[in-house]
């Protein structure tokens, strides 16, 4: 069922903490917030991305290292601060001209609930709330901040039969 509603997704869009992070809130004295992530999620989005998936993030913090892991992975589409996300993500669609059937979402809480019961495919982690994990049409095997991401990315990619071609170049 999962590969049939991942053929069509032509966009994805992430939520950070717990996602594309282990949801852990790291401040230092002075304020400055820090987050941890993960290079193989970091890798599986830019192979999704060249295989022609477009990648957005929406999230409800605001961090500068957010910015930065998004500027590094070619992830044009950031949204930070964002209380409404169902609303950012129909405007984003409009915007792409996309329609919410071909397009996904990989949140972990009740916040993300919204954008995930409207889009064909919608995504979270093991360790997200009974509920959240109710509405996703896929729980992941690995946790948030630790490959889940990177799971996601190759199961679309799997069910369009781009995965082989962005492996290519490592196997030659």
């Amino acid at each position: 069922m999962q590969l049939n509603q991942a053929k069509s997704i032509r966009l994805i869009a992430f939520d950070i903490d717990g996602i594309m992070t282990d949801g852990g809130l790291y401040l230092a004295d002075s304020g400055e917030e820090f987050k941890r992530f993960n290079s193989l999620d970091g890798h599986g989005l830019k192979m999704l991305k060249a295989s022609g998936v477009e990648l957005a993030i929406i999230t409800g913090r605001t961090s500068r290292c957010v910015e930065l892991r998004a500027k590094n992975l070619g992830i044009n589409h950031l949204f930070q601060g964002i209380e409404n996300k169902l609303a950012t993500m129909q405007s984003l669609l409009r915007q792409l001209n996309i329609p919410a059937d071909a397009a996904a979402y990989m949140g972990d809480d009740v916040v993300d609930l919204p954008v995930m019961r409207r889009m064909a495919l919608a995504a979270t982690v093991p360790e997200a709330p009974q509920v959240v994990r109710d509405h996703a049409h896929y729980v992941t095997r690995r946790n948030g901040g630790h490959g889940a991401v990177r799971e996601v990315c190759e199961l679309i990619m799997s069910a369009q039969g781009t995965l082989d071609k962005q492996i290519a170049p490592y196997m030659a």
